[in-house]
């Protein structure tokens, strides 16, 4: 499995109403020097309703400003969907709602 592949299994761990940060995701992988690998893996996500990408934020809770899927305010609503509230600055609240994968 390439990283790309094992970044799409560990997104697609994230439950729903959780998120993650890109961070989060790459110390699971054991590469924690590679967050920007993790956003470039979900940037080309080749199936985003499988793939949970809008479960990732950055590590103080920002929604991509250029999400891959139609902007932070589309993450933000499929975020909401799922009970993730983010503020007026499009942050969700990582004490809140970050996923604990152990």
């Amino acid at each position: 499995m390439n990283f790309f592949e094992e970044v799409y299994e560990a997104v697609k761990a994230i439950p729903e109403g959780k998120v993650a940060t890109y961070g989060q995701i790459a110390r699971l992988l054991g590469s924690p020097r590679s967050s920007r690998a993790v956003g470039y893996a979900l940037h080309v996500n080749p199936q985003p309703v499988v793939i949970p990408c809008h479960r990732v934020v950055n590590r103080f809770g920002e929604l991509a400003p250029a999400f891959a899927f139609g902007g932070r305010e589309v993450q933000a609503e499929l975020l909401a969907k799922e009970g993730v509230e983010c503020d007026e600055n499009f942050t969700v609240d990582l004490a809140k709602y970050q996923w604990d994968e152990k």
